[in-house]
């Protein structure tokens, strides 16, 4: 079968297409024919040797797809051939078919597209993660997301417009202004042409915000750690910007905030119920229309280099998605 290659950890460049084995399904697994892919920054960093695990090489890069069920392990009770479903997986999604756990599979609802379907689970499973699980956000708190406009910020602005939050907005430049105020954001700071810290206590009068849902780290996330209110929760959720923050301890203290981590794939790997249905939350929020996930552009699986290319250059907003079949 066709498939993405990645030989070594040296960037999108040195991706390939070519021809591989097809994977045989586990007991708890499924084998689906893939349909749509979508394309994340956990992607590119993956098959730049910069994300925390490294798979063996050569392996097929993809965290996310969707499409139809052909085969199931032994122990799977869930899905039938013949099913349509989205899933999440470390790799493998840019392929005709791939295995995936039934824990991180879910049904498609009627009348979802496959490239639709390809960008919910990690986005929007990382958002409902940090913000219900994690921060606990309850409405009408003010919440501030970083990173506003591409795949997992645009889904935080969108979920949390939906649980009845205050939603400000952090971006890179203002052509992205206006999607994330479409998207529920109510203000929006450009933090490379603006001064974040007076932005954020002119808006919140100088009250400072509840909720820091932190996609971009290094020095935007230490000022961050001086604008929270008094028992905020402040979230760093990957560091895009490519320099891990460090933040003096004492500011916590003196505001009584917590600094909460979010590493969602490692809670649904150790507790995988509780992971699945939210996955089947997301799916009736996205079949109710109270979720919109957002697709910049869709390509074919031969340009999933130039797609990773587009993701590390921030010229992505909302996500690439990769059409397979």
């Amino acid at each position: 079968m066709k498939a993405v290659l990645c030989s070594s950890f040296t960037g999108p460049q040195d991706l390939r297409v070519g021809e591989i084995d097809e994977p045989k399904p586990a007991g708890d697994e499924v084998l689906i024919d893939v349909h749509a892919a979508s394309v994340s920054f956990m992607d590119q960093l993956m098959v730049s040797g910069l994300y925390q695990m490294r798979p063996p090489t050569p392996f097929v890069p993809g965290t996310e797809a969707s499409g139809v069920v052909v085969a199931v392990g032994a122990k799977v009770t869930t899905f039938a051939p013949g099913d349509r479903v989205a899933c999440s997986s470390w790799t493998g999604g840019y392929a005709e078919r791939m295995t995936a756990k039934e824990s991180k599979t879910v049904r498609l609802p009627d009348g979802v597209a496959f490239e639709t379907a390809a960008t919910v689970l990690h986005n929007y499973g990382t958002a409902h993660y940090a913000l219900v699980e994690r921060a606990q956000a309850r409405r009408g708190e003010t919440v501030f997301v970083t990173g506003a406009a591409g795949g997992v910020g645009l889904a935080a602005v969108d979920l949390a417009r939906h649980l009845g939050l205050r939603v400000i907005a952090g971006v890179g430049s203002d052509d992205k202004a206006a999607l994330v105020r479409g998207y529920g954001a109510s203000d929006v700071i450009n933090y490379r042409s603006e001064d974040l810290r007076d932005r954020l206590k002119s808006i919140t009068s100088g009250d400072g915000i509840d909720v820091g849902f932190d996609n971009v780290g290094g020095a935007i996330f230490e000022q961050m750690a001086r604008l929270m209110k008094w028992g905020g929760r402040l979230m760093p959720i990957g560091f895009t910007g490519g320099v891990i923050p460090q933040v003096p301890m004492n500011l916590p203290l003196l505001k009584n905030y917590s600094i909460i981590g979010v590493f969602a794939g490692a809670w649904a790997e150790k507790f995988p119920h509780e992971a699945a249905r939210v996955n089947d939350t997301l799916m009736h929020l996205l079949a109710e229309g109270q979720i919109r996930p957002h697709i910049d552009r869709v390509l074919p699986l031969e340009e999933a280099g130039n797609a990773m290319r587009a993701v590390a250059n921030r010229t992505v907003q909302g996500r690439i998605v990769l059409k397979i079949r």
